[in-house]
């Protein structure tokens, strides 16, 4: 089940409710705490580059969430935070692969928004745990961390480890659409039967749906139902928006 929002103060408003008022109501603290900390920790935008915050206003600004439902191939539902596109897959670029665990608090921001959209989303508002696309052990050597379950852990949600591995692949990124797909099929598998339960699957972004549509199949060959999956980005190219879920 998704847990209380109270610590927050709504989808895409990073930060919460302290934050929120030294920014508001004491813009110049605000800015001169942060340039204290830039003279101590000098840092570059993981978005722009800009000298001195780890986040520019602009780029931060960027990270604001608004939720929108897509069609994944196989039928499933998809609702994504924001657009991978510009600032926002800069900032994801530097947080996936260049170790910029700095800007997972802005991230996490958004992808919660997408969790509390599909939670709210759920058949009767029943039980229902979180499946996040497993990473390879090779990227996680490489990274030292999984970024999916980081941001799910700074959303404040918890998950459930019940897919994993089963066959090596070939990099996503050098292939189509349809090779994307075929790449994919029968590479995931649950760890346990899931008779009787209840997914949301998440993933942190969204290109073609091929990962998000195996990790589904998977999970329902082993018995479990997947109401929906959540991203924190999508690719606009092979994702229109489509009507919201009443």
């Amino acid at each position: 089940m998704y847990p209380s929002i109270a610590w927050t103060d709504g989808c895409g408003r990073l930060g919460g409710q302290h934050g929120r008022m030294l920014r508001v109501q004491f813009p110049r603290i605000h800015e001169a705490l942060l340039d204290a900390w830039a003279v101590l920790m000098p840092v570059e935008c993981a978005g722009c580059g800009a000298h001195d915050r780890a986040l520019c206003a602009p780029c931060r600004a960027s990270l604001t969430a608004h939720p929108a439902w897509h069609t994944l191939p196989d039928g499933t539902r998809m609702v994504s935070a924001l657009n991978y596109a510009n600032e926002a897959r800069q900032v994801i670029l530097a947080f996936k692969e260049n170790g910029r665990t700095d800007a997972a608090a802005a991230l996490a921001a958004a992808l919660r928004c997408a969790l509390l959209t599909a939670a709210s989303a759920v058949p009767d508002q029943g039980r229902f745990e979180l499946a996040l696309i497993p990473t390879s052990r090779r990227s996680f050597r490489r990274r030292g961390y999984d970024p999916v379950a980081m941001l799910v852990r700074r959303a404040g949600f918890r998950a459930t480890p019940v897919l994993t591995h089963d066959r090596a692949t070939l990099q996503q990124k050098t292939l189509d659409v349809d090779s994307r797909h075929r790449n994919l099929v029968g590479s995931l598998r649950a760890v346990a039967a899931l008779d009787g339960r209840r997914f949301v699957v998440v993933d942190d972004v969204a290109t073609t749906g091929a990962t998000l549509v195996e990790a589904s199949r998977a999970i329902r060959h082993a018995g479990g139902e997947v109401i929906s999956a959540a991203t924190l980005a999508h690719t606009e190219r092979y994702f229109a928006p489509t009507p919201a879920v009443s």
